[in-house]
């Protein structure tokens, strides 16, 4: 975490959709990107479900149905996956309530469920301000506040300290309470307060940690329960404990439990000697406890003012959500106006990072042309941007084009809240995304159909019996992705371009095929043909019966661009000298003697980029090492320099956040084409028939001449799989000039299932002109996660 003197608070503005009205006593959870909020008071106690999409910043109102409960405030809310647990809470001043709902937030439907009571004991009594906690199958249900008095206008407030176990139903539904018999001296009652689980890696047992609350006075106690052993303890803890104080957050995010606001005593007063009598008021101290040291460290104390609102004031009754390692907080009460004789609420939603962003994946090619990539990358959540970077071989020199285009952002110092449009992916993969709000979400000019159930045959495809084994290696495919619901009977596909230019033209003799499978096997083995491809190797055969192998190495990306000119025109053995080197992971921008210097591509908001130009940084300057409080480059006054065809160029990416830049990825090598061949084979589409399934495709973009014919290639199983999982072996399906085929059932029955990713059968495509074969498209066909039986 960042030292107290450079939070980087960041306050969000811009809102569209229906804001919610400013409240205290409400909670919430994330699910994915989104924050959902429910219940709280606020003249009146509010029933509305509310959804902030941390990405789009857009607030909006879900169209929720079922048994929908009563509003609420100070309940327990939990969730589980995509499903979400209320359970009591007040649902109107001095009337409590006991009762447990579901809420499924894939279709926004709630539901009332009712839970066995325990086999000894009565169930959980009305209550509110308890502490609801989630770790595995189980919900744990600490302390809380109830009244005494059956008459909700006579409050006899009563502090709990009991504690309850609710066992859940796997997906939907809960199986009931019980009363777990603890160790060791139990906690004080209390209410308010808060409760998280945490679990080291090095330790299989999960411990909940419970801080704080209010018992008449507010409590500053931690205490800890093992949950196997369930054994309750105070750990000896090292730094400053945070003031005692009730109602505020304690969030988990690494191996750090984030304490944030609530009330606590009043600068001068003595707690010890008058707890009862002492005046209270909201804070903004903020503080961490390293759950693994037991050390607290203080990060915004409660004596630091902030003159400049550059961080959040000061409240109690807020709710804070963990996304990522971004911390949000949004609205709370800052305070009581006696003469008015009503709360005060804060109407402000902020966020802060934690801790710098992971590195994301490595850099994969979408489309690759003669002086310019469309690449892209896997999202990191919470980021504000990504810092591109390339280098290459070759001798950097001043660029001739116009140098006053600047990149996507000048600056860091961005609102990802203000972002526009999603990056639009080229027309070799995809015109667009289709709305979320479809029942599946699918590419544009993907056609996806119905599953049906398809039994594997026994025909000629169906030649291959080894055992099926898992693609471990880190070929990031070279892909868009695209989700399928897991409730749906959709299929979905992944599309990209391969980077490799292979020569498909390359051939074995037809004398050195065999008919048998083991011949077919040792003939790939033992004919190794090498291309210029950083991630390929392999043969291609003409018939069905034949196999292709691609051999990845874990440290490079499955695609890189490479010029099929290079290759040479050989009809019964290939010879080229692979363009790929082993690479490693390089954490930081400085260059080592020897070795290439690293040059920004920008600074981009997305995760796609059309790379045609980088920039060239002044003389003794290594890049940006850090962002955020360091000086970033003005690109406007900066020499570009423009890709060149041929030329092998190796990228790497990090993300940035109000932390600073995180790690790089691994990377990845490239190559532009060279001018002549024909492009890459797009709109890929993929439906199911009574035979197998149709495989269709658009004819290149740019086909650089007349298309001669095409080839499709299917991932196959094999025991060279199996023993070396960086290689894939493929068997042509399909040679022809038809934008179509069938793959039969029984060519799918020997379907390799892709998991480097999610589960996937790999299909390749490729055209072919006077010059010869451009570079592929690989096509990733989802397959959910049945690793035995494929399509079924």
């Amino acid at each position: 975490m960042a030292a107290p003197s450079l939070l980087n608070w960041r306050r969000v503005s811009s809102f569209t959709g229906p804001v919610p009205r400013a409240r205290h006593g409400h909670r919430a959870v994330a699910i994915r990107e989104l924050m959902i909020i429910f219940g709280g008071g606020n003249e009146g106690i509010a029933d509305e479900l509310h959804v902030y999409n941390t990405v789009t910043n857009q607030w909006f109102l879900p169209a929720v149905r079922g048994d929908i409960p009563p509003g609420c405030a100070a309940h327990g809310f939990v969730c589980d996956g995509t499903r979400i647990l209320v359970f009591g809470g007040m649902v109107e001043y001095g009337r409590y309530s006991n009762e447990l709902y579901e809420l499924q937030a894939s279709r926004w439907l709630w539901k009332k469920v009712k839970p066995h009571p325990p086999s000894s004991g009565l169930p959980p009594c009305p209550r509110l301000g308890h502490s609801f906690s989630l770790y595995g199958n189980k919900c744990y249900l600490f302390g809380g506040l109830a009244n005494e008095s059956e008459d909700s206008n006579n409050n006899v407030p009563r502090y709990l300290n009991d504690f309850y176990e609710l066992e859940l139903q796997h997906g939907s539904g809960v199986v009931g309470w019980s009363i777990p018999v603890t160790k060791g001296i139990v906690p004080s009652p209390r209410e308010s307060h808060t409760a998280v689980i945490y679990c080291r890696r090095d330790s299989g047992s999960p411990k909940m940690y419970v801080f704080g609350g209010m018992c008449g006075a507010r409590l500053d106690d931690l205490w800890q329960l093992d949950l196997e052993t369930m054994s309750w303890s105070k750990p000896e803890t090292k730094g400053t404990v945070p003031l005692p104080r009730s109602l505020h957050t304690a969030s988990v995010i690494g191996n750090k439990m984030y304490v944030f606001g609530g009330w606590v005593p009043h600068k001068g007063e003595n707690i010890e000697t008058s707890p009862h009598d002492c005046e209270w008021r909201c804070t903004s101290s903020f503080s961490y406890l390293n759950l693994d040291t037991a050390e607290w460290t203080t990060l915004v104390s409660d004596s630091q003012e902030d003159k400049k609102n550059s961080r959040p004031r000061p409240r109690a009754g807020h709710c804070a959500v963990a996304i990522g390692t971004r911390l949000y907080f949004w609205s709370g009460r800052d305070g009581y106006k006696k003469a008015l004789n009503s709360q005060v609420c804060c109407k402000d939603l902020w966020y802060l990072d934690t801790e710098k962003p992971p590195a994301p994946s490595q850099v994969q090619l979408i489309k690759a042309t003669t002086n310019s990539f469309h690449v892209k990358w896997d999202e990191v959540p919470t980021v504000e941007g990504y810092l591109l970077q390339l280098n290459t071989d070759l001798p950097y020199q001043a660029a001739t084009s116009d140098s006053s285009v600047s990149p996507n952002i000048q600056g860091v110092r961005m609102d990802p809240h203000r972002q526009g449009s999603n990056s639009i992916i080229p027309n070799s993969i995809s015109d667009t995304m289709n709305s979320a709000k479809s029942e599946h979400t699918a590419m544009k000019g993907t056609s996806v159909k119905n599953k049906l159930d398809i039994k594997a045959s026994t025909d000629s495809g169906a030649i291959l019996h080894s055992s099926l084994a898992a693609n471990a290696s880190n070929h990031n495919s070279s892909v868009v992705d695209m989700l399928r619901k897991s409730e749906g009977p959709h299929t979905s596909a992944d599309i990209g371009v391969l980077s490799s230019c292979l020569d498909l033209r390359t051939v074995i003799p037809e004398t050195s095929v065999s008919s048998t499978v083991s011949s077919a096997q040792t003939m790939v083995t033992q004919q190794t043909i090498k291309t210029e491809s950083s991630s390929t190797n392999g043969a291609v055969v003409k018939d069905e019966t034949s196999l292709t192998t691609f051999s990845t190495k874990s440290e490079v990306d499955e695609t890189c661009a490479l010029p099929a000119a290079k290759i040479s025109r050989v009809e019964t053995r290939a010879a080229a000298t692979p363009f790929s080197k082993e690479t490693t992971s390089n954490p930081v921008a400085a260059v080592k003697a020897g070795e290439r210097q690293w040059c920004d591509v920008g600074i981009f908001k997305n995760n796609t980029a059309l790379v045609s130009q980088f920039y060239l940084l002044p003389k003794g300057k290594q890049s940006i090492s850090k962002i955020g409080n360091a000086d970033v480059p003005d690109y406007s006054l900066l020499k570009k320099q423009d890709l060149v065809p041929g030329t092998g160029y190796r990228f790497r990416v990090a993300a940035i956040n109000g932390c600073g830049i995180g790690p790089f990825s691994k990377i990845s090598e490239f190559k532009t084409c060279i001018p002549g061949f024909p492009g890459a084979p797009s709109a890929v589409r993929i439906s199911k028939n009574v035979e197998g399934i149709h495989l269709s495709w658009e004819p290149p973009t740019s086909p650089s001449g007349n298309i001669l014919e095409y080839s499709a290639y299917l991932a196959i199983r094999t025991a060279q799989i199996q023993d070396n999982p960086s290689q894939l072996v493929f068997m042509r399906i399909y040679c022809g000039l038809k934008t179509s085929c069938v793959v039969t059932a029984g060519q799918l029955a020997n379907a390799h299932i892709d998991y480097t990713s999610r589960p996937a059968i790999v299909f390749r495509i490729s055209a072919k002109n006077e010059k010869g074969y451009g570079p592929a498209t690989q096509v990733r066909w989802l397959q959910g996660n049945n690793k035995k039986a494929p399509l079924n």
